[in-house]
């Protein structure tokens, strides 16, 4: 572990600590699962920059302390989940992160931060819920493939009647929920454009 990683996952676990949070409880406010922040606190893992300005937010830090002892490995794929349930959102990442265990994963509840992030990040995979309340999923497919047309995009939905308006969009896949290892690792065999992180 270099000097600088090692610098951050000890801020990290220091500034957990002081807001009295277990793993689990920053993982949970998050939408990362409590490994995720084992990672970040050993250091063999490291948080994007996305991440890295919701951590200084939530623990009240320098973002730019943060982001100077950090740095986003581009070998590691990016996947992203966006869900407007918190709870749903929580328990899906945790599935991916046990099929997808080397990639980037982060989740949304608000379907412009994932633009937001998709314009600053290239995205390998994001998994969509197509009924966000006000939002669709259908048209967060669409604005993201114009960011970035080789983004692999599966939908994911307690509801079969949407499969019809999913592959009217270049989506690769289709998950009803619940969201389970087997299911992602089906629809993984599927993605036009495949990607390494298993």
């Amino acid at each position: 572990m270099n000097n600088e990683v090692n610098i951050f996952a000890e801020n990290l676990k220091y500034l957990r600590e002081k807001k009295g949070l277990s793993r689990k409880q920053l993982g949970a406010k998050m939408y990362v699962s409590h490994s995720t922040i084992a990672r970040w606190e050993n250091g063999t893992r490291l948080p994007d920059a996305v991440m890295i300005l919701r951590l200084s937010k939530f623990l009240g830090t320098d973002a730019n302390m943060l982001l100077q002892l950090a740095a986003q490995s581009d070998e590691s794929p990016n996947v992203i989940m966006v869900d407007d349930n918190g709870v749903i959102l929580s328990d899906s990442l945790v599935v991916v992160e046990e099929v997808l265990p080397n990639a980037n994963i982060t989740g949304f509840i608000w379907p412009q931060e994932a633009i937001d992030y998709a314009k600053a990040n290239r995205v390998d995979l994001a998994i969509l819920d197509i009924e966000m309340g006000n939002s669709s999923g259908l048209e967060l497919c669409r604005t993201l493939l114009e960011i970035n047309p080789t983004t692999n995009v599966v939908f994911l939905t307690a509801y079969a009647d949407y499969s019809l308006d999913a592959w009217k969009t270049e989506a690769s896949g289709f998950i009803l929920k619940p969201l389970t290892p087997e299911g992602v690792k089906e629809q993984l065999d599927k993605l036009r454009y495949p990607f390494s992180g298993r």
